[in-house]
């Protein structure tokens, strides 16, 4: 008997994605059919796969014609709210200098899309490091007024906050000389800007989670910094449901989450199976634009010349402590570590703790530290559509380390298990353009960078699916079907990474399926 949950897919081509999934006891990964099958889904998994299916009475159904499918795609590391906001903040991911930040801010306060004069204005998207000019906070304050003004920096590490809205967030001081807040007192101050007057932070979730859907994410880890376990299952009930969820926790909200007794995977109540306990998330280090990414060797330039390694915010007795405490009650933990110094930090305190889970973005690694990821069986959750936009300040900012720069190739090959995401708003939550990036390693006419740190197709599809491998009897139902071979079998042999990421990043969604639902069509 069909339930209202139960869909059948009709004359699909099943796509092999080799993940722990697909493997037999003897680690063999077995190959889908060659030719079309049908693939129902009922009660949120697959039940059947066959050449072809009786529909069963009140079954729905919808006819692939030969399409490819795929498991749901996932983004592992998004900051949501942020993410959602920038449908609504001025894009200043175009300004080359500070000067050029200031002229786009004052064209957007004068114009028709500002924000009443009570309510904060808010930028996103700028590039601190290849500006040849300084910013400051009197030259912000000049063009502001008695305006709150808030920018926030590309990688969220830092931002250029005014007058008005220092004391509103309650910044203490100037900040930084060039008159930036960064690592800290920045992140404390963003958990702030959600009670601004006139900010509604939850307005841009719809197009948000509908823009994902379309480029086939069925999931996302939230690292906000937020109150996400409580904050999601209403989302959820007001309809916001196209994605799951799994919900980040920070140390200052860590006794809450232990007292409430969440361990990682723990269905949240009022999330209707979609929203999910996810991990402890501790952020270790700065980042690299803002030249805080903490390392083993000294920055050429550094902003502070207090700290010419960078910036470690958590000393590593009280990362151990919290990974500890996580792991004896059930959490996985989630450690941001970008500079190899805490990377190096952060596999210790995984290892004396006991702990599993992941490092996020490891950016920079030294010598036998992806071995060590292998050992420890902690993921390496990498970013790579990160490395567009961050090729060139790293040669600036880490002279000789480029090749172990997004060392992709060298954590597979080591064993490690890599998965991807955005870091968005960082990036754009686009599964399909870090895809693309880890495959060709450049998105404009110059040359891969480091092209020895290349990834197939296949490898960064399955970095892309949870673990779910080949859909098959079992998997989720969570199914994306798609106009075009992802794995790009189909293109001339000898294709270069070029045109296979070509292929990727332009990839046509047909259908987004979500535990049997459609979340997204366009056949």
């Amino acid at each position: 008997m069909a339930t209202r949950e139960s869909l059948l897919l009709r004359r699909v081509r099943l796509v092999p994605v080799r993940a722990r999934t697909t493997a037999d006891p003897a680690g063999n990964h077995l190959l889908p059919p060659d030719g079309p099958v049908d693939v129902r889904i009922a009660a949120g998994s697959v039940t059947a796969v066959a050449s072809s299916l009786e529909r069963a009475p009140g079954e729905e159904q919808l006819d692939a014609d030969g399409r490819w499918a795929i498991p749901g795609l996932w983004d592992q590391h998004v900051h949501f709210r942020q993410a959602a906001q920038t449908f609504q903040r001025l894009d200043l991911t175009s300004a080359g200098s500070a000067a050029e930040a200031l002229t786009l801010l004052r064209d957007y306060l004068a114009g028709p899309e500002a924000p009443p004069a009570d309510a904060p204005a808010v930028g996103f998207g700028f590039f601190q490091a290849g500006w040849p000019d300084e910013p400051s906070l009197a030259a912000l304050d000049a063009v502001a007024g008695e305006r709150a003004v808030v920018l926030v920096s590309n990688d969220v590490h830092c931002g250029w906050v005014s007058t008005r809205a220092r004391r509103m967030l309650e910044l203490p001081g100037d900040g930084d000389a060039d008159g930036l807040v960064r690592e800290n007192p920045w992140f404390e101050a963003l958990t702030r800007m959600a009670e601004l007057p006139g900010v509604r932070p939850t307005d841009g979730y719809p197009k948000a989670q509908a823009t994902a859907a379309a480029r086939g994410v069925v999931g996302v880890t939230d690292m906000e910094w937020a109150d996400n376990r409580t904050e999601w299952p209403a989302r959820v009930a007001a309809g916001t449901d196209r994605l799951r969820v799994r919900t980040a926790t920070y140390p200052d909200r860590l006794e809450e989450v232990l007292a409430a007794g969440l361990r990682t995977g723990v269905p949240l109540p009022g999330g209707r199976g979609l929203v999910t306990m996810g991990p402890l998330k501790v952020i270790s280090d700065g980042s690299l634009n803002t030249a805080t990414a903490h390392t083993s060797t000294a920055y050429p330039e550094p902003i502070d010349a207090a700290s010419p390694h960078g910036v470690q915010n958590v000393p590593p007795e009280e990362l151990t402590a919290l990974l500890r405490r996580a792991a004896r009650h059930g959490l996985e933990v989630a450690v941001h570590a970008i500079g190899d110094a805490a990377v190096g930090i952060a596999l210790d305190a995984v290892e004396a703790a006991g702990a599993r889970g992941s490092v996020e973005h490891a950016q920079l690694l030294a010598p036998g530290q992806a071995e060590r990821f292998a050992t420890l069986g902690v993921r390496a959750s990498v970013q790579p559509a990160h490395l567009l936009d961050d090729r060139d300040v790293t040669e600036e900012r880490w002279p000789g380390r480029a090749a172990d720069s997004f060392p992709l190739r060298t954590l597979l090959d080591a064993g490690a298990e890599v998965v991807f995401g955005s870091d968005a708003p960082v990036a754009r939550l686009h599964p399909w353009l870090a895809m693309a990036a880890a495959v060709h390693r450049s998105a404009d006419e110059r040359e891969p960078w480091h092209p020895e740190q290349h990834v197939t197709a296949a490898e960064a599809l399955a970095a892309s699916t949870d673990g779910q491998g080949t859909v098959g009897v079992g998997s989720r139902g969570d199914v994306v079907l798609l106009d075009a071979d992802p794995l790009a079998r189909d293109l001339p042999a000898g294709a270069g990474t070029a045109a296979v990421a070509a292929r990727l990043r332009d990839m046509p969604v047909a259908a987004t399926i979500l535990a049997g639902r459609a979340t997204y069509l366009a056949l």
